[in-house]
Order: C-alpha cells, then structure tokens, then sequence
C-alpha cells in the first residue's frame, strides 16, 4: 500500500502554499493526500516489505541478479529543484553524476520565462485601450518573486523584465533582484520600458517587487504575496495595471486578494487547477510547464535504472507497453544529465484544455507488466507539504504512474525550510531500491548524498 504525503506542523502554522518550479509553487490548500498520511512522519524507520512483491529484491536489499546493492549505486532522481549554486546558478554536477543512474528532471526554465514574458506583452498590446485604468500612459506592473535563490524564480523575473523592456543588465544577465517600490521610476536595479501600440507610445514601468518569503523562512509564499497586494493597492492601486508573479500560488492569492475585483489582469505560473479555471473570470494566463511528462519522467528514469533498460525505454523509445513521449513535450541534456520538459502558455483562447492538472500524459499511460518490470521499492520526498503545485498537481500525477510503472513508493513531505526536516526521516536508505530527491535549496544536494555514502 503506497504511503501517502505526511502532513506535517509547521504547515500547519504557516497556513499558507509555497511555491517550486519548478517550478516550483504555492497555493492556499493541500493536497487531500497530505491530509490523511501521518503514517510517514517516522517513514524512515519503516520497511514497507510487506508491501512489496518481489521478496527481498523489491525491500532494496539486492538488486535483479540477487546481488547486493550499495545505497551509494542506487538509482537516484533530482526533481523539480536542479542541483546548482543558488547565487550563480552554476549546476551541481557532483550531484547530477552522484552515480551511473543519476539524473534531473524538470523543466526548460528559460523557455517557459519567455513564454511568460511574452504572454504578458502580447495581453497588453491587444487590450491597449483599456488596459492603462488612470490613463496616465504607464502601464505599471507588480511582480511577485518567489526565491531569490531559485534558478527558476530568477528565470521567471529576467522573462518578465525583457519581454517588457524593464530590465537592466548585471554581470552580462538581466538583473532579478527586487526593488522594492519604483513608482517614480527612479529604481536601479530596472528601467522603463516602452511598447508602441497603433501609432501611440507607452511607457511600461515595474511598479514594486519583492521576495514573497514569510516571517518563518519558507519562500514562494502565497500568503505574502497576498499581504503585499494589500500594501501595494492601498499605496498606490489606481497605477497598477497589471500583476506579474512567478508562480500561480501567489498569484492566486493576489487575484483573489484585490485584483479580481478590480479587474486588473494576473498572470501567473504552472497551470495549476484553480488557476486555470480562473482565467474565466479574468486571470490573464499562466504557463503549463507539462507536469504530466515531468511526473512520468521523475519515476520513468528511475524505472528504467531498475530494470537494468536502456535509459531511452518510454522516453524517446517505445517500451513493451507501448509508452514513449514525443520530442515536442521535452528535451535531454546529455552533458547535464537532464530531461526537460517543454512549457505551454495557458490563456484564454486555451484554458479548457488544461482544466484537469492531474491527468495522466496519455502517451505514457500504459500499464507496465510486472512480470517483467518486479515491484520496486522507492523514496521520494517533497520539499514543502504545503506547496500547491507539489501537492495538488505533481503528488497525484506521480500516484497514477507509480501504479503504471510498479513503483511502491514513501512520499515524505518537509516544512519548506530545513533540510533536516526531510533528511532525519531518511534513517535506513537500505530498505529502499531507488531514491527522488525535491531540495529545500539547491544548493543543499550534499546532505542527501551523504545520507547514501554512508
């Protein structure tokens, strides 16, 4: 019986979602899943045999030959939080080459930026002629940050700042910081920018920005970004004319806060469920970042490490099932050691299609036979079991393929600021086949593996 998110306190206190990229992603709920899992709070203690099929092969004591396996070869996943340095946003190949069977999945960052970027330019430029509320000839916007040291909130920014001419180069990038409020323009860390539209010129300026990160620590922070909403609209409301935010937690929380009633367009980040519903009642739009395939992909290459296959099986090849993506949802960086998953604006032309976040890719929903593919026992953890996009979209997405791909799998879920939170629950690797790892901080992959060195 598959174990299921345990819920833990300190969500409790935060009572809010955090975000991740990827993503990822915060909301205001959790998932019904973590709610009903405390079982995994001690995860690390229990064997889950009983569980298994496969007898000791499946309890991650041998491998498919009967051989032992030490925990330091033992397929591992990095997933949703790149292994890189969260100032430079260098990768980690120490860790994304921990072992033979070590890889990443996410999702192409940069893309998805510039399709936000764009997204929100184009919105703009079509609705010109209501768009400006004071008709001031400034088209101010907010911008919700969710982690300064997140490679994919950084990414999010820069989109945001070059598609609308805002943004200012440091050291050879577009600078992400957050300034704080600009409603005179005089900020240095982003400049005005301008779009012509029918002859006439506009002058496009980030209004405010900050980091949505909580008295407690954790980042992505819906309830945050739903205060700054507040302070920003009371300041200075009449300016602001559109919402930018890097994840869709937050920016449902702001939506939902003032500017669905004020009719002032948001535009957020990873399709998640409510806010893909909630471009009928005036959400500009939001990015699907192909959770479906990322979700696949998380346990698909761990599948393919413990069965001994090609790395390729129902990836860019067919398997026995007859399960194989195309190259127009993802990409592989062989040198990264990397699956990438392609990005899709989500607006109002297209929104019905991506109503239902949970469902399964079909292309990859074929059931796998276990007599050929034995259950395996794995451990994956989510940083955050508040995050709205882990939780209420990734989480179920991995529940359907881990019954696909015979996969027992623990999901554990952390506090959103400590790794120790996650890691103490990691007590006996040993009884575990492979291993999904979801970082609090990039930075921080080194406390995992010294777990499986050990």
């Amino acid at each position: 019986m598959k174990r299921k998110l345990a819920s833990m306190t300190l969500a409790v206190v935060l009572g809010i979602s955090l975000a991740a990229c990827g993503s990822t992603d915060s909301g205001d709920s959790e998932s019904k899943d973590n709610n009903t899992a405390t079982e995994d709070n001690n995860a690390g203690d229990t064997s889950g045999s009983d569980d298994t099929a496969g007898g000791e092969d499946a309890s991650g004591g041998e491998d498919a030959t009967g051989g032992d396996v030490a925990n330091k070869d033992k397929p591992l996943v990095w997933f949703n939080r790149q292994p890189s340095n969260s100032s430079t946003g260098e990768l980690d190949m120490a860790a994304l080459s921990f072992n033979d069977d070590t890889y990443y999945v996410g999702f192409d960052a940069n893309q998805g930026a510039e399709l936000q970027g764009t997204m929100v330019k184009e919105y703009i430029e079509a609705n010109i002629d209501k768009i400006d509320r004071n008709g001031d000839g400034v088209i101010g916007y907010v911008l919700a940050i969710g982690d300064i040291g997140h490679n994919d909130s950084i990414a999010r920014t820069r989109g945001i700042r070059k598609a609308l001419g805002t943004g200012v180069d440091k050291d050879g990038d577009i600078n992400s910081d957050p300034i704080g409020t600009n409603t005179d323009g005089s900020a240095t860390a982003v400049q005005d920018g301008f779009i012509e539209v029918n002859g006439k010129k506009y002058v496009v300026r980030e209004l405010a920005s900050q980091e949505m990160k909580n008295s407690a620590g954790a980042t992505w922070d819906a309830a945050t970004a739903g205060n700054a909403i507040g302070t920003w609209s009371s300041s200075f409301g009449e300016e602001i004319d559109v919402i930018a935010s890097n994840n869709d937690g937050m920016g449902m929380s702001m939506f939902n806060a003032w500017s669905k009633d004020n009719n002032v367009p948001t535009f957020g980040y990873d399709a998640n469920s409510d806010a893909v519903a909630a471009i009928a009642d005036g959400y500009g739009g939001t990015i699907s970042q192909h959770a479906d395939v990322q979700a696949y992909l998380t346990l698909r290459v761990l599948r393919n490490a413990l069965d001994g296959a090609d790395i390729d099986t129902g990836i860019g090849t067919e398997d026995d099932a007859g399960n194989t993506l195309s190259d127009e949802v993802y990409v592989y960086n062989e040198e990264q050691r990397s699956y990438y998953a392609l990005n899709v604006a989500v607006t109002a032309d297209n929104y019905q299609d991506f109503t239902d976040s949970t469902k399964i890719y079909d292309p990859v929903s074929n059931q796998l036979d276990e007599s050929a593919h034995p259950s395996k026992k794995v451990w994956l953890n989510i940083y955050n079991a508040s995050d709205n996009f882990l939780s209420s979209t990734y989480q179920p997405l991995l529940q359907n393929y881990d019954d696909i791909l015979n996969l027992d799998v623990d999901y554990i879920g952390g506090d959103g600021q400590t790794e120790s939170n996650i890691t103490n629950r990691l007590g006996n690797p040993s009884q575990y086949d492979a291993f999904a790892i979801n970082m609090v901080k990039t930075d921080n992959a080194a406390s995992y593996t010294a777990l499986l060195n050990q």
